[in-house]
């Protein structure tokens, strides 16, 4: 015999105080009730080991407390972290996070936010710039779900958006490498780059009108496969436009017996924890990841408090840490 499904009812019942009081004390408007019937709810609740029905409290509230995020790829160390400051502030506010790693799937990412507004999501974090702005429209827009746009995408004025100075973050690698003495230098980026790094590109040529520019996926192996265009170039020095593509670099030119920053300096950017552990510790752009992450849950859930606030486009600053991948030119 099946054991029956303690509701909401038997709560008040146990604890003598009507249903619409247990809910409002279970779905945090305790403060309006005296101490003694706060404490004979909660320990009914207890003693019943009572569990709300999700979605019956989702057709009540109108929400369900989850905020859907989505990442064009999580095995990037520069996303797993932004995931982990998006995560920490929603806990802290009593959200879950409902994760969607896209793949750097265009059709996947759509499908992804189509999804994630069936479910009822309260909110929606978009760290992907593959996702069309009619896209956005069509899903979220027309039916005003919240929504903000982070990193890779650039708000146009139609929601809120947290980005970082990308064209700084260039032009500091173009000054730090100049610098150094280098005058030929490579830029390794994907051919169809999204507008944060073609910013990169725009701050760097800010510095070398004219770099030699090698495109090349964006991941370990599309650093490792440009290694050999690099060689047969004239460049002395390498900005790779994220860390990813820096770290198959290292491995590239090791396999071809040059070394860094003997042969050729090397520059990333993101500044991902496994910078530190490469030998030599990687020189890179720093961009605040955790901190963007943060603040761009912050964002969301005050445009959830506060839909019909002013747009905001925040732009967090970017430095340059320099170690020991790159060096003056001989």
């Amino acid at each position: 015999m099946e054991n029956k499904k303690i509701t909401i009812k038997d709560v008040a019942k146990q604890s003598g105080v009507s249903i619409a009081t247990v809910s409002q004390i279970l779905n945090g408007n305790a403060q309006k009730f005296s101490p003694k019937t706060v404490e004979k709810v909660l320990a009914a609740k207890e003693e019943l080991n009572y569990e709300p029905d999700y979605f019956a409290r989702r057709m009540i509230m109108k929400k369900s407390k989850t905020i859907g995020v989505l990442v064009p790829d999580i095995t990037n160390p520069f996303f797993s972290t932004l995931v982990r400051g998006i995560e920490g502030v929603l806990y802290r506010e009593n959200f879950v996070t409902m994760l969607c790693n896209a793949d750097l799937d265009m059709e996947k990412e759509t499908n992804y936010l189509a999804e994630l507004s069936r479910r009822g999501v309260d909110g929606y974090i978009i760290a992907s710039s593959a996702i069309s702005n009619q896209a956005i429209n069509q899903t979220l827009r027309k039916k005003n779900l919240p929504f903000i746009v982070l990193d890779q995408k650039k708000a146009e004025g139609f929601s809120d958006a947290v980005l970082t100075d990308d064209f700084a973050g260039g032009d500091l690698a173009g000054k730090h490498l100049y610098e150094l003495g280098h005058r030929k230098v490579a830029v390794v980026l994907p051919e169809d780059a999204t507008e944060n790094i073609q910013n990169r590109l725009q701050g760097f040529k800010a510095i070398y009108s004219n770099p030699i520019l090698i495109h090349s996926e964006l991941s370990k192996e599309g650093g490792r496969q440009a290694v050999k265009r690099i060689v047969a170039s004239e460049a002395t020095a390498i900005f790779a436009i994220n860390d990813e593509l820096a770290f198959g670099i290292y491995l590239g030119l090791a396999e071809v017996g040059k070394t860094i920053p003997n042969d050729y300096s090397v520059i990333g950017y993101d500044n991902v924890d496994m910078c530190e552990y490469m030998t030599p510790q990687l020189t890179t752009v720093a961009q605040p990841i955790y901190e963007l992450g943060q603040t761009t849950a912050e964002r969301l859930l005050e445009r959830i408090h506060h839909p019909k606030k002013d747009w905001e486009e925040t732009t967090l600053p970017v430095q340059i840490k320099k170690r020991f991948s790159t060096a003056h030119l001989k």
